[in-house]
């Protein structure tokens, strides 16, 4: 028994300082420098889902799906019952037979069940009603009480019907189908956006971590220029001011170091909040910025932009709008019919089991017209205003079709200038190492001051700096040529097409 009682509490102990471990495990990651390798496929996941962008488009897309499927069940029968337990009132009243008064009072109990089905074709509605219920009625006439009590019960089947106006169900369900594809393509959009900015983040930051690289080595060639130098001064080969020009050219590049260090982790913490990402982690960027064997056909790029851009389709939907208003500007003081008609029986008798021992039959025909007379032109200014709407949109359409075109060309126009920049820039970086190399042997030499020699080394620096930036520029283009006509070029394909986005969901579909 004592053996268990010690053993308890130190199995206790063990499991504490191992939950202790583990939830001090992360911690202890981040402090020892584990770093997170991010490549741009990586930084777009992880884009997509922290985006605050992105999160507010699928709140918006989600709102309109659910309006689209409330208007779709909307088109369902409905059911519904109205229970009415208990009613009493007692009323005076005159009759004009007798010239009297007389004292009513009357106590009901009821309920309605009815079964409402619209017809979206026809905006009409058939209803199949059912009314029952148990009255009470007594009635005080000159002394004399008149009693009846019974149940009653009415079944019937009615159809409205409106005339000579537009069909407000088709109508309403088309403008939520057009909200719903619109919020379709505005997340697509969005998408495509966030993969422009965060590639275009994600470069920047890797500039930046070459900008450093370009600069350690820097450092390092100075470091050996400082040294060959030293030797020299020491030998009496070289007079002190060289030396002390290496000095200054050896801190200038440690400063270097560490101001590209920190334009380096400031351009991290801001890519790692635009990614959502927590500001302590470490990250590195894991670039490929070679340059593939891309063939570009400006016609074949127009014709998929045009055939394939979103905006378009946004544009097309504006106008579809803005008919729809049109047509409801038109109903405004508009002739209109409505017909009713029902057919059904009823039943009363104080006993349950009879009650339609005796039906009385209960048609129903009900035509109104509703005959506007004059309205001082409000309907046909408003309707010449909404047809302005119309034509400015149709405008926007036409222009957004010749934007395309214009951006689309001149993409193309940068990709191939871009080729001819890279061309330039891989054979200045040719260029200045030879000519880095062949100075550095006249410094040591002593044909060459270090401060020349400095000059040289920066020459390498930019140049390479340039070639990166040239690669990158390249890529940038290529991706906004994807952008701009929904078409991978690199791979040869198309992206994928807008009408799977634009699929409307069956009511109740989640």
């Amino acid at each position: 028994m004592k053996r268990n009682v010690v053993m308890k509490p130190i199995a206790s102990w063990k499991r504490c300082l191992l939950a202790l471990v583990l939830l001090s495990f992360p911690m202890l990651l981040r402090e020892s420098g584990a770093q997170v390798a991010l490549t741009l496929d990586k930084s777009i996941a992880i884009a997509g889902r922290n985006s605050p962008d992105i999160r507010r488009s699928l709140l918006n897309l989600s709102r309109y799906r659910e309006s689209l499927n409330a208007q779709r069940a909307s088109l369902r029968s409905k059911f519904s019952m109205d229970l009415n337990p208990v009613t009493f009132d007692q009323s005076r009243m005159f009759d004009n037979r007798f010239n009297k008064w007389f004292t009513n009072r009357n106590f009901q109990s009821y309920g309605t069940f009815r079964i409402d089905q619209p017809i979206k074709w026809t905006d009409g509605t058939v209803s199949l009603i059912n009314r029952f219920g148990w009255q009470k009625n007594m009635s005080d006439f000159t002394g004399d009480v008149e009693q009846n009590e019974s149940f009653t019960n009415r079944l019937y089947l009615s159809y409205n019907q409106p005339l000579f106006t537009y069909n407000r169900m088709k109508l309403d369900l088309r403008e939520l189908e057009l909200n719903y594809e619109n919020a379709n393509i505005s997340y697509a959009l969005q998408k495509l956006n966030l993969e422009k900015n965060v590639t275009r983040f994600f470069y920047n930051v890797y500039l930046y971590q070459m900008s450093l690289d370009i600069a350690r080595a820097e450092l390092d060639n100075t470091q050996r220029s400082y040294e060959i130098i030293k030797r020299k001064v020491e030998a009496g080969l070289s007079a002190k001011e060289e030396l002390y020009q290496a000095e200054l050219n050896l801190a200038t590049a440690r400063s270097a170091v560490e101001n590209k260090k920190v334009d380096l982790e400031n351009a991290k913490d801001e890519f790692k909040r635009f990614l959502g990402m927590d500001l302590h982690d470490s990250i590195v960027i894991l670039a490929d910025i070679s340059v593939p064997q891309v063939e570009v056909d400006l016609e074949k790029a127009v014709q998929y932009g045009l055939s394939s851009r979103m905006e378009l389709r946004q544009r097309e939907i504006d106008i579809e709008s803005s008919q729809f208003q049109l047509i409801r500007t038109r109903a405004m003081n508009e002739f209109r019919g409505d017909l009713g008609l029902a057919i059904g029986i009823m039943g009363d008798d104080p006993a349950l089991g009879q009650i339609y021992d005796k039906p009385t039959n209960n048609p129903s025909v009900a035509l109104s017209f509703r005959i506007p007379l004059f309205d001082w032109g409000e309907k046909k200014a408003r309707i010449r205003a909404q047809e302005a709407v119309i034509e400015s949109q149709q405008l926007n359409l036409d222009e957004e079709k010749k934007q395309i075109i214009i951006d689309i060309r001149k993409v193309y126009r940068n990709l191939r200038n871009q080729l001819n920049q890279i061309s330039i820039a891989k054979q200045n970086v040719r260029n200045a190492e030879l000519t880095y190399e062949i100075n550095l042997e006249r410094y040591r030499n002593g044909d060459l001051t270090s401060m020349d020699l400095n000059l040289y080394q920066n020459q390498l620096s930019q140049k390479k700096m340039a070639y990166a930036q040239a690669l990158i520029n390249y890529k940038l283009e290529l991706l906004n040529l994807k952008i701009q006509t929904l078409y991978d070029f690199e791979h040869q394909q198309p992206l994928v097409p807008a009408n799977l986005f634009l699929r409307t969901p069956e009511a109740g579909e989640q």
